[in-house]
């Protein structure tokens, strides 16, 4: 077996693995936190990975073979080096220890060039900003008339309409989500897969969200789980609207990859703020802690990916060290 087959087939194993264990906390991290007292984890698993395969198989269809929605169409396929394995396999040790770092940032840095990274990394902040003011105004509109951490919702109707908003919604995000981050997994692929790869890539996919489900999101679902109110169903199906908007609307924007680890977070931060403005008892002093330590995980997230990227372009590469 040549070395470059087998360099791709662990650099997608482990991007597989750490893109579907870390990132996809952020869009199934309510889902879980809000639905795992009422179903079995496999059901919940089960619809999680229905709706992947309905928005994969749609993606390679609407886009001749290619799953990653066209997101990848300024990072052209390249030969897989032992350098691009190594890259999901950091993400891989930061998501064990509950790092919320972007898998755009640390897979693709190490297939694009300086000027697509710098774009993506604009890209991300724009994100951030948007989703934090977006979710700011959001939630002191939603504070008016709400209390998010002390009013319960009563009433058998209103009960099963906030429990089933959680599923259209968490579906809708799901699906918008795979949109943009498949694309951190599919670069080590051919940009057109038949359909044995398209099948294997399915099945791969499907056994790993089965494990995160069995695990309840693992060490990463915390940075769900310290927020607000984000185990109540009708929190859930909020934070899921708004977040799916978010990311819809750069989808649409342009085919350039962002972090939508950046979006999470500056949409959590948001709310929190937003919560903590309109309640008396939910102070700042409490807020910040919790919105500076998920910014300064993201940081070091970025600055490993800045490293990785400098040190193929400048030094790995120009050495030949392959």
């Amino acid at each position: 077996m040549e070395l470059t087959l087998i360099y791709t087939i662990v650099g997608f194993g482990l991007a597989g693995w750490s893109v579907i264990a870390n990132d996809s906390i952020q869009t199934l991290g309510t889902f879980i936190a809000s639905k795992q007292k009422w179903f079995k984890w496999y059901t919940l698993a089960a619809s999680a990975s229905f709706v992947m395969i309905l928005a994969i198989t749609w993606g390679w269809y609407s886009y001749d073979g290619d799953i990653s929605y066209g997101r990848l169409t300024r990072i052209p396929y390249q030969e897989i080096q032992w350098y691009h394995a190594v890259a999901p396999g950091i993400l891989l040790l930061l998501t064990r220890v509950g790092v919320p770092v972007s898998t755009t940032f640390l897979v693709l840095s190490a297939f694009a060039s300086t000027v697509v990274l710098e774009k993506m990394l604009v890209k991300s902040i724009v994100g951030y900003g948007i989703a934090a003011t977006v979710a700011y105004i959001c939630w002191i509109i939603v504070s008016k008339f709400i209390n998010e951490k002390f009013d319960e919702v009563t009433g058998d109707k209103s009960i099963a309409f906030w429990r089933n908003s959680v599923w259209i919604t968490s579906g809708w995000l799901w699906w918008v989500w795979l949109s943009h981050d498949v694309a951190n997994i599919a670069v080590y692929l051919p940009r057109q897969l038949d359909v044995s790869l398209l099948l294997i890539v399915l099945a791969y996919f499907t056994i790993l969200l089965f494990y995160i489900f069995y695990i309840h999101g693992g060490p990463i679902q915390k940075v769900v789980l310290d927020k607000t109110g984000t185990r109540y169903a009708r929190s859930a199906t909020i934070i899921n609207v708004i977040y799916a908007a978010v990311l819809f609307y750069f989808k649409e924007l342009n085919d350039l990859p962002m972090s939508t680890t950046w979006v999470f977070v500056g949409l959590l931060c948001g709310r929190e703020l937003a919560i903590s403005t309109m309640n008396k008892d939910y102070k700042f002093k409490y807020v910040f802690p919790l919105i500076g330590k998920d910014f300064v995980k993201m940081i070091f997230g970025l600055s490993v990916s800045v490293a990785i990227v400098l040190a193929i372009h400048y030094f790995i590469i120009p050495r030949g060290l392959f």
